[in-house]
């Protein structure tokens, strides 16, 4: 009878949950709370790592100096082409009919300019060349002497050129109309010019008088007749074109004919003046 009712003590240690847990959690160990891992740390993004190296700069000093010399190339030039565009404002606004004029009277200054180098250079080459240099010198002083004396006007002229009559039945041309007419043919190359009866010089004035216009304080009467002597392929397509003397006259209800000739003669003189004060300088 004691067998039955005593139980064998290995056979109670292996039913008792304590006993199989020698820490007394009376569980088993995977139920047991886990401990709080560290986040891992957040890799950088591309961005990010483009900052970081580039800023702050890290600038050697040979770096900085082409970086100064790049800013002040780059402000000259922006200084540069602002002046240009500030003195091509006035040409920017000008009309068409301006432009071919300017153009054209550009293109003739500079053939007169090719054409006195030319001639220069002949002369040059005639003294250098000459046998009797003296006579030659003085030949070339004689007909320097003559163009001069075409200049004052205290010489007759004759040679190609145009006539141009401004007939004003209305009354509208006024001084300044003829100064316009003038300073164009002066820019087509006219090379003596006379009005009416007045020879035009470098000190030719207008102005507006009671009864009309005057030229150098003498009165002149219409038609005004202009003697030119120069190129007429020059001097007539310079009155003429779009914008010129020809159809600014025609606007102020006045006429303007243009005939061209091999000879015109510009025969009204000017006085000859001596200076009061200036002599020639020997050296």
């Amino acid at each position: 009878m004691s067998d039955e009712h005593d139980d064998d003590p290995q056979d109670r240690h292996a039913e008792d949950p304590q006993a199989q847990d020698p820490q007394g959690g009376g569980a088993h160990a995977e139920d047991a709370p886990e401990e709080p891992r560290e986040p891992a740390a957040a890799q950088p993004s591309g961005r990010q790592r483009l900052v970081a190296g580039l800023w702050p700069p890290r600038a050697s000093r040979a770096q900085l100096t082409v970086a100064v010399l790049l800013f002040v190339l780059g402000l000259g030039l922006a200084i540069q082409v602002n002046t240009t565009s500030d003195n091509g404002g006035a040409l920017r606004g000008a009309r068409q009919e301006d432009l071919v004029r300017i153009l054209t009277e550009v293109d003739n200054r500079t053939q007169r300019l090719e054409d006195e180098k030319r001639g220069l250079e002949t002369q040059r080459s005639e003294l250098q060349s000459s046998s009797d240099q003296a006579a030659e010198a003085l030949k070339q002083t004689r007909q320097k002497e003559q163009q001069l004396g075409i200049l004052a006007g205290t010489v007759a002229a004759e040679g190609p050129g145009i006539t141009l009559t401004i007939t004003d039945p209305h009354g509208g041309v006024a001084a300044d109309s003829l100064l316009d007419t003038l300073q164009e043919l002066r820019a087509a190359g006219a090379e003596a010019i006379q009005i009416n009866d007045v020879r035009v010089v470098a000190d030719t004035y207008f102005t507006d008088g009671a009864d009309g216009v005057l030229i150098d304080g003498r009165p002149v009467s219409q038609p005004y007749v202009f003697k030119v002597i120069g190129n007429p392929q020059d001097l007539e397509p310079a009155l003429n074109i779009p914008g010129g003397v020809v159809q600014t006259l025609e606007k102020e209800q006045a006429t303007a004919d243009v005939v061209r000739s091999q000879k015109i003669v510009v025969d009204a003189l000017r006085p000859l003046k001596q200076p009061d004060y200036a002599r020639s300088s020997s050296r």
